[in-house]
């Protein structure tokens, strides 16, 4: 697989894999998040099938792991596309980055309390590099598309 990958290509997939690591946190920390409440009786397993059945701590770990599979599935296309056509560059390595620290500030943020005026500001840095990646892969794919 190393003579498949170019090495701009393995850069831009390791802040995507390190994206991965944090949902993995994720997982953990609302697993543990419920555990704790429900030792502590303030919930019972069987209120976290509902949407609503979360306390505030765990439906913020909730709410920010269903926020992981909602705009950086794009980020996760259009870094697959762009390592697919052979036409990622530095540009594309630098957007993942910032898409991961974007990832890591927003978490921080939303699941470290409610100001969700500063999550709005922290937003944009995660959707710029989202839109770079998509951007570049639909100039990509649909040049080697339209090139053929």
């Amino acid at each position: 697989m190393s003579d498949v990958l170019t090495p701009t290509a393995s850069a831009l997939l390791l802040p995507l894999f390190l994206h991965f690591g944090l949902v993995v946190f994720l997982y953990v920390a609302l697993t543990w998040a419920r555990m704790i409440t429900v030792r502590r009786g303030a919930a019972a397993y069987g209120d976290f099938a509902r949407t609503d059945g979360d306390q505030p701590l765990s439906a913020r770990f909730q709410r920010n792991l269903a926020n992981q599979f909602e705009a950086p599935v794009f980020a996760w296309i259009g870094a697959l596309l762009l390592v697919l056509t052979g036409q990622a560059t530095a540009w594309d390595v630098a957007a993942a980055w910032v898409f991961l620290a974007g990832r890591l500030i927003h978490t921080w943020v939303q699941c470290s309390g409610d100001n969700v005026a500063l999550r709005g500001r922290v937003f944009p840095i995660t959707f710029l590099a989202v839109i770079w990646l998509m951007g570049h892969a639909a100039v990509a794919v649909l040049g080697v598309v339209w090139g053929s």
